[in-house]
């Protein structure tokens, strides 16, 4: 009989930094003795990005698949020293002033196309990938000024500013994903070929991929960590409708199904299934954040105080009791309440209040008309999971009971990224950003202004405030670990007063999968790690 393996309290409790998160129970620990090769491992799809490439678009949607061909120079790690393991580099340091870091780079690894991987490749995706085209890239490596490489597995990062080298570590298995040189350089990166048939070092090759059908990577077979990896081949099945995930696994048409593919209503169910698992570790580097994205450049948007009347509308206990039921938590701001190094909690919260959203509506002059209604919103949920969209259905009633006629648009994801993030065809939009242990790997980004159009999960709403601005720039640069957390610190306290955004609730994730699928889980970014100690049993 199958159990889930990590009870609602339980998962509360798990979503720590990832450096605090160096023991687990011996069951998700463990390596078995008796793994075997072979076999094909069908996995939930989770969707479908117009870019595949992770070091020009860092995200979880691209991650899902794309990690298992394009390598990171280290991974996050459970038991690691500074929870980390090396992939394409085997040792990192940083100078005591910030503004030098060295890798030392693994050999003998090869590309899929056979052509060696050396320092080149490092540097020419360091400068002309990370820092230029990567959505996250462009805030860690903002002041990256050069990239040396004494010998062919060697290389010295310069930086025009003191960068805190915490930082860069912390940010080593997000976005330094390295692409190959010889495919890319002279070419127009963010076009090129390879960003959907993906050419990397990992343990498996890109195989094919079948639009609304499947991607399908193979072993590979020169693959630089002996032995590895275990199964041959993974194909990621696209199901016409997320909640057939559940169906799908107990038919064993599918083994796999990560990212809350199984909807949560149906867990306590699908727990019981006999030959069936649920975990809900694996995901403590990937604390997601259920916000509210808001178009600024909308004239009723920009006043503080509509955006104020926005957030005193949400319940935030009826969000995580019943569109997450308890798998969540209320937020109060763009750091997690668990990371115990950047949170603050002393900021500006709203409480769910009905009447006062309705004065500060009043009072900014925007006041019921005839039908009862103040002005309507372009409501756009982002398309990822089932609770963004229940979430959206949800903001639409909260909102019509103050008057705001919230009409919501429906797209896929490449359709909702381009609306929202290039063309800024929208008034509100749901989205999930990701915290990643460090607000200047994927925090800073929601709030600095000047952000080029095009880069997704960013400030694209049009917010700029100068005060926010100096703050993140002198974060950036500060390596004093105290005096960086307080800088992080007073921007959490603007940002809760400005309301460029509204944080509603932080989550996590479930995998549900098939017992004959070992080494589920054991790592915290395992759903968007390689893959390559994964095994099927007979």
């Amino acid at each position: 009989m199958s159990r889930i393996l990590l009870n609602r309290r339980s998962f509360l409790a798990s979503t720590a930094s990832a450096g605090a998160m160096t023991v687990l129970p011996e069951w998700a620990r463990a390596q078995s003795a008796t793994s075997v090769k072979g076999g094909r491992l069908v996995v939930a799809g989770d969707s479908e990005p117009a870019n595949l490439n992770p070091a020009i678009v860092a995200s979880n949607g691209v991650f899902f698949v794309a990690s298992k061909v394009i390598e990171p120079l280290a991974e996050q790690s459970y038991d690691g020293k500074d929870g980390l393991d090396p992939r394409l580099a085997t040792s990192w340091e940083g100078s005591t002033d910030g503004l030098t870091a060295t890798f030392k780079l693994r050999e003998g690894v090869t590309w899929h196309d056979g052509k060696p991987f050396t320092s080149a490749d490092v540097a020419f995706s360091a400068v002309e990938v990370w820092k230029k085209l990567q959505n996250l890239g462009r805030v860690v490596f903002k002041n990256l000024e050069s990239v040396e490489t004494p010998d062919d597995h060697t290389v010295v990062f310069k930086f025009s500013r003191p960068t805190p080298f915490q930082l860069i570590r912390n940010a080593l298995p997000v976005v330094t994903s390295v692409v190959p040189k010889h495919l890319y350089e002279g070419t127009d990166i963010a076009k090129n070929p390879a960003n959907q048939k993906l050419v990397g070092t990992g343990p498996f090759k890109f195989g094919e991929y079948k639009p609304g059908e499947y991607y399908l990577l193979k072993r590979n077979d020169a693959y630089w960590e002996k032995d590895e990896p275990l199964v041959d081949e993974i194909v990621y099945q696209f199901l016409p409708d997320r909640a057939a995930a559940g169906n799908a696994l107990e038919a064993e048409e599918i083994q796999l199904a990560a990212f809350s593919a199984v909807p949560l209503a149906d867990l306590e169910r699908i727990s019981k299934v006999p030959g069936l698992k649920v975990y809900s570790n694996g995901y403590e580097g990937l604390t997601y954040q259920l916000i509210v994205e808001i178009n600024h450049r909308r004239k009723e948007l920009a006043d503080v105080k509509v955006r104020q009347a926005l957030a005193h509308a949400i319940d935030h206990d009826f969000v995580v009791k019943t569109i997450f039921l308890g798998y969540a938590k209320s937020s109060t701001g763009p750091v997690p309440a668990y990371d115990k190094t950047f949170f603050e909690p002393d900021v500006t919260k709203y409480t769910f209040d009905p009447a006062k959203a309705e004065s500060l509506l009043d009072e900014a002059g925007y006041k019921r008309g005839a039908d009862g209604n103040r002005f309507k919103l372009k409501l756009l949920p982002a398309p990822f999971f089932n609770e963004t969209k229940q979430f959206g259905d949800y903001l639409r009633q909260a909102l019509a009971k103050i008057g705001i006629d919230a009409q919501i648009v429906s797209n896929d994801t490449p359709a909702h990224l381009k609306a929202v993030y290039t063309d800024h065809d929208f008034d509100i939009a749901v989205a999930t950003p990701v915290y990643r242990s460090d607000p200047a790997i994927s925090t800073t980004i929601l709030f600095e202004s000047g952000l080029p159009a095009g880069v997704p999960f960013s400030n694209q709403y049009g917010y700029t405030n100068a005060q926010v601005d100096r703050l993140i720039k002198d974060a950036a640069s500060e390596i004093d670990a105290g005096k960086r957390a307080s800088l992080y610190k007073e921007l959490q306290k603007k940002v809760a007063d400005d309301l460029p955004l509204i944080n509603v609730a932080e989550f996590s994730f479930i995998t549900v999968a098939r017992d004959s699928v070992q080494n589920v889980s054991n790592n915290p970014r395992w759903a968007v790690s390689n893959w390559s100690d994964m095994w099927l049993k007979e």
